[in-house]
């Protein structure tokens, strides 16, 4: 096969979207959509391609140049992979019984290319499409000249075999001048000299002066395809090419305005040493028919351009309809990704306001049953002098402050994963081991206290322009959770721990964390510094021993706030024997109204069924922490059931 490669006359090179979705397919199924996500980033396209929207010919080779670095392989493998390919993506889109109708045999298939380029042509106006011409050698070779203004395609093009053809001729030609040239209106027959010698009848109609004596061919029309010089050597070695003339502008009369294109073939007869053009009108709509002054009666009734012009009328009404959908249906795709990502915001704004499984329910409409939560520690804060702040400072000043304060308090939550209840004034509620079950809730709320008291620091006091202080209270025990309310629901807590909890804030010292003899009975083994504050009398409480608590000695201020540097896990599982595969039961809450059987012993020691069954998820480990001490020095029986969290 041999490439020549046609002058560049300074014409923008385009290639339709077909092409372009043609080596998308070819990526996405030999490669993956990995690999095509990729091709498509370096190359710096879009995703998608329309079928019949025109494409600078540098977005198709960006792709190729793209695809030969990440596959390590020359642009030949590359540029052949995709011939192969294309051949079976034309069949795919519909166009497998025009290609299987192309020819007989190898031969005759590669000279009708040019043809079918010539009909598709009538739907992709825009298409440059290159040329072939098939030349047999003495030897019984088959030899294939590719044409075209594209340099380096040349490997899309497969190789063939030579196949011959003998045809039978009649011995005598039954046909009359006049009837000739009336069954072929638009023919020309011209010599070497490229002097017309004749014409049929409608072509003079429209060309006139065509057979004035001794005229030139090439002063009247020009060559548009294939791009070669106007000889009649040129047009032997393109014999089997299709061959578009267009008229010259100055040679058109002075009421036509518009350019008469001839497409048709070259036959070349020895006998009288002239070349024949049979050809018809280049026409692809009514419209086009109507601005060069033709009528459907001026095409022979065998010349199949009169169906074609009807056929190809509808289907330019059916292109733009196609157009108009795949428009409609990028917008869609466009629409639906942002309407995709406006959803996430709202669930991200809504799992702020709501735990996610309540949140979950309460989008699929059903009714959230309340849970008891017969463990958890809940903490307490406020700003010390929080209203004589309020009384000296412009409102704005208040908003900002507590805004700061609030933000890095925020942030702490997600750091040892405690729930934000509620937030009023400047009290500000926590939870741990609600509305998620954790087995160190005690732990994960008392680290949070410590970073509570460390980025209170950080906030200013506007008034005396001195870091603000702050008071926290903790009490471990069981409360009951649900949602209140159906506008702006709200998930909130009930009990005696919510109480006395508020209790140890109200009654704590300014900058320490008031600690009560439950949450201390949890805390006491675990790694903490704990002082005893003594005997103090609690409001609606009687009298309590309560502790402060001023440290974890187990862990750094940088794992505490959760900064680069520090630890990376707080919390381990403490029973690494313990882990099997779990209970049915997902959720370790027991609704109003059921018979929860505690799992533990009296003494606190579980059960050896459960030693046995449970398997504690990472990061939570089963809590074996004696039940609060009681004022009689008993262990009181909380009745605690731990269900897995799946």
């Amino acid at each position: 096969m041999k490439e020549a490669v046609l002058p560049d006359f300074g014409e923008k090179k385009t290639l339709y979207g077909f092409i372009n979705t043609c080596l998308k397919s070819l990526v996405t199924e030999k490669f993956g959509e990995d690999a095509w996500e990729k091709l498509r980033s370096l190359a710096g396209v879009q995703d998608t391609f329309m079928t019949y929207e025109v494409y600078d010919d540098t977005v198709t080779l960006r792709m190729v140049q793209e695809a030969c670095s990440m596959l390590d392989v020359s642009s030949e493998v590359v540029l052949k992979l995709f011939g192969e390919y294309f051949f079976n993506f034309c069949k795919q889109a519909g166009y497998d019984t025009m290609l299987r109708t192309l020819g007989g045999n190898l031969t005759e298939f590669i000279e009708n290319l040019d043809a079918l380029h010539s009909y598709l042509a009538l739907s992709y106006q825009e298409m440059n499409a290159p040329s072939f011409r098939v030349e047999k050698c003495e030897d019984g070779r088959m030899l294939l000249h590719y044409y075209s203004d594209r340099k380096g395609l040349y490997h899309i093009v497969p190789g063939g075999l030579r196949c011959t053809f003998a045809p039978c001729y009649p011995d005598k030609l039954w046909m009359e001048e006049e009837t000739f040239c009336i069954a072929f209106p638009f023919h020309i027959v011209f010599d070497k000299d490229l002097k017309v010698k004749q014409t049929g009848v409608n072509i003079q109609k429209f060309v006139p002066g065509l057979q004035t004596l001794d005229i030139r061919l090439d002063q009247y029309f020009t060559i548009v395809h294939p791009q070669v010089t106007f000889t009649i050597e040129s047009i032997r070695k393109f014999i089997n090419s299709q061959f578009v003339l267009k008229t010259c502008r100055e040679t058109l009369p002075h009421n036509q305005h518009t350019m008469l294109k001839l497409r048709g073939q070259m036959l070349w007869m020895p006998s009288l040493d002239c070349m024949l053009y049979l050809c018809s009108p280049k026409l692809r709509s009514l419209q086009e028919l109507e601005e060069r002054g033709l009528h459907l009666a001026d095409i022979a009734q065998h010349d199949a351009t009169r169906d074609l012009i009807l056929l190809n009328q509808q289907r330019l009404a059916e292109m733009e309809l196609t157009n108009q959908l795949e428009r409609k249906k990028e917008e869609l795709r466009i629409l639906s990704r942002h309407l995709e990502a406006e959803k996430k915001k709202t669930e991200t704004l809504l799992y702020a306001m709501l735990p996610r499984h309540v949140a979950n329910q309460l989008k699929e409409g059903k009714r959230v049953e309340a849970g008891e939560f017969e463990v958890c520690t809940i903490l307490f804060s406020d700003v010390v002098t929080f209203t004589n702040i309020c009384a000296a400072c412009e409102p704005i000043h208040i908003v900002h402050m507590l805004n700061s304060m609030y933000s890095k308090f925020d942030r702490l939550t997600n750091v040892h994963d405690v729930y934000k209840v509620e937030t009023i004034g400047d009290a500000y509620m926590v939870v741990g081991g609600v509305p998620i079950p954790s087995v160190n809730h005690a732990q994960r709320v008392a680290n949070f206290a410590l970073g509570m008291r460390i980025s209170a620091k950080e906030v200013t006091n506007p008034v005396t322009g001195k870091p603000i202080q702050i008071r926290v209270g903790l009490h471990t025990g069981p409360v009951l959770a649900g949602v209140v309310g159906e506008k702006m629901p709200r998930y909130c807590l009930f009990g005696d721990t919510v109480n006395t909890a508020s209790r140890m804030e109200s009654h704590g010292v300014p900058d320490h964390i008031h600690v009560s003899p439950c949450t201390f009975s949890v805390l006491k083994d675990a790694g903490f510094d704990l002082r005893e504050r003594g005997l103090i009398e609690v409001k609606g409480k009687g009298q309590m021993t309560t502790h402060f608590l001023f440290g974890n000695l187990q862990a750094s201020e940088e794992s505490i706030m959760g900064r680069e540097g520090g630890e990376t896990c707080l919390y381990k599982e403490e029973l690494q024997g313990q882990r099997s595969k779990g209970s049915d039961d997902p959720c370790n809450t027991k609704t109003d109204g059921s018979n929860g059987q505690s799992d533990t012993l009296p003494d606190g020691n579980m059960s050896p069924e459960l030693s046995g069954q449970a398997r504690a998820p990472t990061p939570y480990a089963w809590d074996i922490t004696p039940p609060c001490p009681t004022s009689d020095g008993h262990p009181k029986d909380m009745n605690t059931r731990f269900c897995l969290l799946l």
